[in-house]
């Protein structure tokens, strides 16, 4: 399975190259038509180094309210446990950073400045964008 994606991956890349070299005006249509779309943002929230389980726990009830009404809202689509304890993964339908960063520093845990968040843009996966290629 993994030699099946690095081969598709690599002919992908080929192709993509090959149409660049050869036809410069359908290639930059190509790209413009290839640029990501963000359809969401994932952020990732870690519990900042020398917080204590007590100084969360004592916000918890206030994040736990807001962020399910940012859910029923619509603007919280998942959200997720992190596997090591220490914080939580959530998929925003926000259409850039800044839109995730107003979403995200709002809440209570932001605000008293006890999380870190690392922000990741995301949208449709590009290379499915070259099946859809004419040839």
């Amino acid at each position: 399975m993994k030699a099946i994606r690095n081969a598709v991956l690599t002919l992908a890349l080929t192709l993509t190259g090959v149409t660049a070299m050869t036809e410069p005006f359908a290639a930059q249509a190509q790209a413009q038509a290839l640029s990501p779309t963000t359809t969401g943002v994932m952020v990732i929230l870690t519990v900042k180094a020398g917080i204590t389980r007590e100084q969360i726990m004592a916000v918890m009830p206030d994040e736990i309210r807001q962020t399910v009404q940012l859910y029923l809202t619509g603007k919280v689509r998942e959200w997720y446990s992190r596997s090591d304890g220490r914080g939580a993964v959530f998929l925003l339908d926000a259409r850039d950073d800044a839109e995730a960063h107003a979403i995200m520093d709002a809440l209570p845990l932001a605000r008293q400045d006890l999380i870190d968040h690392e922000y990741i843009a995301v949208g449709p996966l590009m290379p499915l964008r070259l099946l859809m290629a004419k040839p």
